[in-house]
């Protein structure tokens, strides 16, 4: 009989042992202790996580494979052999919620095709907390991922978001690397018509945490929090 694969929630952001007791609840963290093999993005950042949920057997004996953007796709099977085999596994994602804007999705997914039970835990989802507190419609929503680097298809791409915001009365979420969430921010704002709601939601569930919605127009009157290097997520809703 094949093993489980645990799908457990990491921190979305650097912490101790009690930062993650305040995200994880308890029997997502004694679960996590438990298991002997780990599947993650990074092999150091896996066992850091791992030294802060306190294991049942020493971290240098538990296995620990990676799973990122630059595995093959020949590798999955490979990764699942223990589970079929009969070992429990965790899988970890850098922050957050394993499978979701996360390669893992990739070993979930072979999971199912070969039988593997699934258990999906509790944790912090920056995108799904970033909704919540967005004010904006929760009953349909896209999450988009990355956009352009390049400013003129960030703002083109934004434009077409919005316009498919107003359509459907959907609300439209991305992300964008830390260093550059001014210049999305800006870039928003710019391009957004005066009425659209945009939403900054900043280092969530840490010490600094700070979420504003604000219609373009009043984002271009008031101070914007500091966003530089802190991740990120943007929403908008189109009226």
């Amino acid at each position: 009989m094949s093993g489980v694969l645990y799908l457990i929630p990491n921190t979305l952001g650097d912490g101790d042992a009690d930062a993650l007791a305040q995200v994880l609840p308890e029997p997502v963290r004694a679960q996590a202790a438990a298991l002997g093999y780990y599947i993650g993005e990074n092999a150091k950042t896996t066992r850091a996580f791992l030294k802060k949920v306190g294991t049942e057997r020493p971290i240098q004996e538990i296995e620990v494979r990676e799973l990122n953007v630059n595995t093959p796709p020949g590798e999955i099977e490979k990764l699942l052999a223990p589970i079929l085999a009969g070992a429990d596994a965790g899988l970890v994602s850098e922050a957050g919620c394993p499978a979701v804007a996360d390669p893992g999705a990739l070993l979930v997914r072979r999971a199912h095709e070969r039988g593997v039970k699934v258990v999906p835990f509790v944790g912090p989802s920056s995108i799904l907390l970033a909704l919540m507190a967005s004010g904006m419609n929760g009953q349909s929503f896209a999450f988009n991922g990355y956009l352009p680097v390049d400013a003129a298809e960030r703002g083109k791409r934004l434009r077409e978001l919005e316009q498919l915001s107003r359509k459907a009365n959907q609300t439209q979420i991305f992300i964008e690397t830390p260093y550059r969430n001014r210049a999305m921010l800006d870039t928003l704002v710019a391009t957004c018509a005066p009425s659209t709601l945009i939403c900054v939601a900043v280092d969530l569930t840490l010490p600094g945490e700070t979420i504003v919605t604000r219609t373009a127009a009043d984002w271009k009157k008031k101070a914007a929090p500091e966003l530089h290097k802190r991740p990120a997520i943007f929403l908008l809703l189109a009226s």
